[in-house]
C-alpha cells in the first residue's frame, strides 16, 4: 500500500502562482512514476504533468511553459510549481503514484483561481 497526501492549494489571482505538494508513504518502490491529474466541474479528470524516478517530465500542452513538475527521491515527495496561473487552471488537483501493476491516489486538493 501507498499513501498520497498533498498539500499547498488555495485560493489564488490570476497571474498568481502556487506550489503543490505531494508526500508518499507506505510501500514506496523504486522506477514509480508519478503524475499530478486535475478535474475540474463536470469534466473529466486530465493528466497535467508526469515525473519519472529518473526526473524525465512530460506535460499537457495547456501548462507548458508555467508548470513545472519536480521530485525529491530521498523525501518521496513530488511538487508542481504553478504560475501564471488562470480561471482555467480552476479544478481539483491529485495525485497519483504508479509501479506496474499497481496505482494509489491522494485525496486532492482544491485550486482556485479567481479575482
Amino acid at each position: 500500500q501507498v499513501q498520497l497526501v498533498e498539500s499547498g492549494g488555495g485560493l489564488v489571482q490570476p497571474g498568481g502562482s502556487l506550489r503543490l505538494s505531494c508526500v508518499a508513504s507506505g510501500r514506496i518502490l523504486s522506477s514509480n512514476v508519478m503524475d499530478w491529474y486535475r478535474q475540474a466541474p463536470g469534466k473529466q479528470r486530465e493528466l497535467v504533468a508526469t515525473i519519472t524516478s529518473g526526473g524525465s517530465t512530460n506535460y499537457a500542452d495547456s501548462v507548458k511553459g508555467r508548470f513545472t513538475i519536480s521530485r525529491d527521491n530521498a523525501k518521496n515527495t513530488v511538487y508542481l510549481q504553478m504560475n501564471s496561473l488562470k480561471p482555467e487552471d480552476t479544478a481539483v488537483y491529485y495525485c497519483h503514484y504508479r509501479f506496474y501493476p499497481y496505482d494509489y491516489w491522494g485525496q486532492g486538493t482544491q485550486v482556485t483561481v479567481s479575482s
